[in-house]
């Protein structure tokens, strides 16, 4: 007994040491979902500082609505990818979707307060992928409930409907699941976004198939009820209830020939039929980008010189020095 208490007394030292570490780190993980988790319970303006930016436009702009599955990180990451571009007309922030599931009405009201708290008078919306739906109802939205006009939305590979989605089959299912009661277990997100993105697979490379499957497995990742209200909005909204009700809002569309997400002549020609009133400019194409559909944070350097494009021919800055502050 003593002999055997000896040798349980110097592999437990070992043991202990090395429990002791796993479940500290256990207990951190532990501590930091939970405040992530009880966080992203509501909408969020997530800003992107830049001095210069706030110098030379105190009172303007730019709000990116993310696409389907994008995390606040990679929102916020695709306006650093941006900054040198879109920071020549306005301040950045991005719209932080709530993981109980998208509600317009809470955008709106995010969108208003963040609005009044930085004094700002013009905004730009910049609609990524699916975030180009919400941009535009929180737009109309706005207008409507607050006298609030935007004065640019930037569709990014956005779809009209769902019916420019080139493979509905998956995000149809997830859409009845959701109707039914189902929710898909936070466990399972892992395996389910990587039998997703290897479907689309000729949208990424391998690399981003594993980079993006692994942040699903984060706690900084969309929860999966979030994932499947994005489907059901996706699948239920109709473009022409908001036609005519975007006042004097200019309407950009970018998109690439190459999309195996979105149908990009489809969309392109729904939304310039459908909002034909506002759109200024459909012509500009992402050739080059990889993946094909809605990638300005893979591919910075593809989407400025359009940006700064865009910029130049619809917000053109006020001839003469001093300080800029609306358009």
């Amino acid at each position: 007994m003593l002999r055997h208490a000896a040798e349980l007394k110097r592999f437990s030292r070992r043991g202990f040491l090395a429990g002791t570490s796993a479940a500290s780190v256990l207990a951190a993980d532990m501590l930091f979902t939970r405040r992530v988790q009880a966080e992203r319970r509501v909408h969020k303006i997530l800003p992107v500082p830049d001095e210069t930016a706030e110098k030379y436009f105190p009172h303007t702009s730019w709000f990116l609505f993310p696409g389907y599955k994008t995390s606040w990180e990679e929102a916020q990451w695709i306006l650093t990818a941006l900054r040198g571009t879109l920071t020549k007309r306005g301040q950045l922030a991005a719209v932080g979707y709530s993981n109980v599931g998208i509600d317009i009405d809470e955008i709106v009201i995010a969108v208003v307060e963040y609005a009044r708290a930085h004094q700002l008078t013009t905004y730009y919306f910049y609609g990524h992928s699916f975030g180009g739906m919400v941009a535009t109802q929180v737009a109309a939205r706005l207008r409507e409930l607050h006298g609030i006009e935007v004065a640019l939305i930037l569709l990014d590979s956005s779809p009209s409907s769902r019916h420019d989605v080139l493979d509905q089959s998956w995000f149809e299912g997830v859409v009845f699941l959701y109707e039914s009661g189902f929710r898909f277990p936070t466990v399972l997100r892992g395996g389910y976004e990587l039998g997703e993105r290897m479907l689309h697979k000729d949208e990424r490379s391998w690399g981003q198939i594993l980079d993006q499957t692994l942040e699903q497995l984060s706690p900084i990742a969309p929860s999966s009820v979030l994932i499947q209200t994005e489907s059901a909005y996706i699948y239920h909204f109709d473009p022409t209830r908001f036609a005519g009700k975007l006042g004097g809002t200019r309407m950009a569309f970018v998109g690439n020939p190459r999309d195996q997400t979105v149908d990009y002549e489809s969309a392109r020609d729904s939304w310039s039929l459908i909002f034909k009133e506002n759109m200024a400019s459909d012509s500009f194409t992402t050739d080059g980008a990889r993946p094909a559909h809605a990638s300005p944070g893979w591919n910075p350097f593809v989407y400025r010189p359009i940006i700064d494009e865009l910029q130049n021919e619809l917000l053109p800055l006020p001839s003469g020095g001093g300080k800029k502050t609306a358009f």
